[in-house]
């Protein structure tokens, strides 16, 4: 049984990633840290593990296997040096950087430290994109012309990241604070959307976007007392490399999400709508007046392919640490081009 240690429990997914390792029986949480204590105590409490006072205590460990990291983004770059330089397998929290600088850093740091990585962007296992991304790679579809990805929820609508100190564990506040969480809205959840149009499209030549702070629940204060708010919305363009042009929708202010994904060729068209993938091929003979289900299985991705790897489970798919980092640079490149109303090439490594 491989034993896990995490460092920084700030990340509103870190309940979920607590509870899915609970469920298995070839991986426990046994350490836990954060720089507030109430937090990795809290979690600890629910996994039966300890909290402990310094993130040393978890890297210096030589019984646990691997860390999980889910502090504040702001934190990566040290968590990740520290635990490249004490030889830790690493998850970490998407987004891996606050912008291009520190992502291509820990990548190069993790890279020479050459351990094992990977981040969490669950989507690439899922069953019909998987789909999409086989017939892409087959030719299916032609010349792809455009691609378009949607990832928005209601979580400033109800509040989610509120300050909540009566529940230090679940206090979400810092990711509404891009001083702290790198972005808002619109990286937050763009950056699971991003990947996919990466994934399957390639590279970026230029990116620009159209981002709004839309209900202004997020009120910052930087340490001079100038007043921000925090994007809640935004509507990122890609022209990549390949010619096509790529939407982007991310939100924290939408009550659906109907169109999550679609890919348009001159050859092939499909669309994952209402959670239902329609596929047209007049070549293959396919229609898409109905969904499309003749799909294997998915898979395991994000945490769960990362920890299948470090128990021995063959042909897990990760994501690198430079796949990483480069979806912080074009997400960089995206917010930019919207301050300064013009196309901004991605940086790269």
């Amino acid at each position: 049984m491989v034993q896990l240690g995490i460092l920084g429990c700030a990340h509103i997914h870190t309940p979920g990633f607590v509870r899915n390792i609970m469920k298995r029986q070839d991986a426990k949480l046994v350490k836990l840290w954060d720089p507030n204590p109430l937090r990795s105590q809290k979690w600890a409490v629910e996994a039966g593990a300890v909290s402990v006072n310094d993130s040393a205590e978890i890297l210096k460990d030589k019984t646990i296997d691997g860390v999980i990291i889910c502090s504040e983004t702001g934190r990566h770059q040290e968590l990740v040096k520290q635990a490249a330089k004490a030889r830790k397998p690493m998850f970490v929290e998407k987004p891996m950087g606050m912008a291009a600088k520190d992502g291509y850093a820990m990548a190069k740091v993790i890279e020479k430290a050459g351990v094992l990585f990977s981040t969490g962007y669950f989507m690439r296992g899922s069953a019909q994109i998987l789909f999409i991304k086989e017939q892409i790679e087959k030719g299916t579809f032609g010349q792809i012309t455009r691609v378009r990805s949607s990832n928005c929820h209601s979580g400033a609508l109800g509040n989610w990241f509120a300050a909540k100190p009566e529940q230090p564990g679940e206090d979400w506040r810092w990711m509404a604070d891009p001083a702290i969480s790198g972005v808002g809205a619109f990286g937050d959840l763009g950056t699971h959307s991003l990947d996919i149009m990466l994934w399957l499209m390639g590279e970026v030549e230029l990116a620009t976007a159209t981002i709004s702070t839309g209900t202004k629940r997020y009120e910052n204060k930087d340490a001079a007392g100038k007043v921000s708010f925090c994007d809640e919305t935004g509507e990122g363009m890609l022209r990549f490399k390949n010619g096509a042009i790529g939407t982007l929708a991310a939100a924290w202010d939408d009550v659906a999400n109907p169109l999550s994904l679609l890919v348009s060729g001159t050859e092939a068209h499909a669309a994952i709508i209402n959670g239902k993938l329609y596929f047209k091929c007049d070549k293959l003979g396919i229609k898409d007046d109905q969904p499309y289900t003749q799909l294997a299985a998915g898979i395991p991705a994000g945490l769960d392919s990362w920890v299948n790897t470090l128990v021995g489970l063959a042909d897990q798919k990760l994501v690198t640490a430079r796949e990483a980092a480069y979806r912080s640079a074009v997400m960089e490149a995206m917010y930019q081009g919207c301050r300064k109303n013009k196309w901004v090439a991605p940086r790269t490594l």
